[in-house]
């Protein structure tokens, strides 16, 4: 396992696991509980938004889950402001950091005016998407047979995530759709999917991709030890 690219929203990772394997970390991403608001109470709002809309924006601003998460965690929030301006997700002050402060919510006209307090109580994407913290997912690297002059070239001209790698006969490389279709068009079966992968987890700002990674191997974990249990 190589680590490729590591920042808080995104992480590539080159592995020889399995379909199998990573394909139940990407799944286990949705089963990471996270703080997100639940439950929001509208005191005036006197913008054009009917409240149930308003409402579902707000649900679904991230919110920083840095501090360890229970399933008693839960934060509050209050928003109080008059027109005219924007209103946006900044305008929130509470327990918890929210993630993005410019995402609009609403506006608000001359003399109008919006008084709200919102909740935010622990789940899982299982219940909500807005639980989910980012995305995992993955893609193989090529194998493709050397020889050939201008198979050779799109290959080392390649700019993928990792420089191509020469293994006897064959280019172990990162190709784009276009690179491959070509490659295909020249000589279709000098090109097939090699048996490492480049896993991708990238974050929505509620958590470090890092973490998410983690987070998710641990969850995975924990699923494969309760159903081993089940069986006894």
């Amino acid at each position: 396992m190589e680590v490729i690219i590591k920042t808080p929203e995104k992480l590539v990772i080159r592995t020889d696991s399995n379909y199998s394997l990573l394909n139940a970390v990407r799944r286990s991403v949705e089963e990471i509980p996270t703080l997100a608001i639940e439950d929001v109470e509208i005191f005036k709002n006197d913008s054009a938004l009917y409240d149930e809309v308003l409402a579902h924006r707000i649900g679904l601003i991230p919110l920083k889950n840095e501090s360890k998460i229970t399933s008693k965690s839960s934060g509050t929030f209050s928003l109080k402001k008059m027109g005219p301006s924007i209103v946006y997700s900044g305008d929130f002050k509470g327990d918890l950091k929210i993630v993005y402060d410019n995402i609009p919510l609403t506006i608000l006209e001359k003399d109008q005016e919006i008084e709200i307090v919102a909740t935010a109580l622990v789940g899982t994407g299982l219940q909500h998407t807005k639980h989910v913290p980012g995305l995992i997912y993955y893609r193989h690297l090529f194998e493709v047979k050397s020889g050939n002059f201008k198979i050779d070239s799109i290959v080392q001209n390649s700019l993928g995530l990792i420089k191509p790698e020469k293994k006897g006969n064959k280019w172990i490389c990162d190709l784009n759709d276009a690179q491959v279709d070509e490659i295909r068009n020249l000589e279709k079966e000098s090109i097939s999917d090699g048996s490492e992968f480049l896993l991708f987890v990238e974050s929505f700002g509620m958590l470090d991709s890092e973490k998410i990674f983690l987070r998710a191997i641990e969850t995975l974990q924990k699923n494969v030890e309760s159903f081993e249990e089940s069986l006894n």
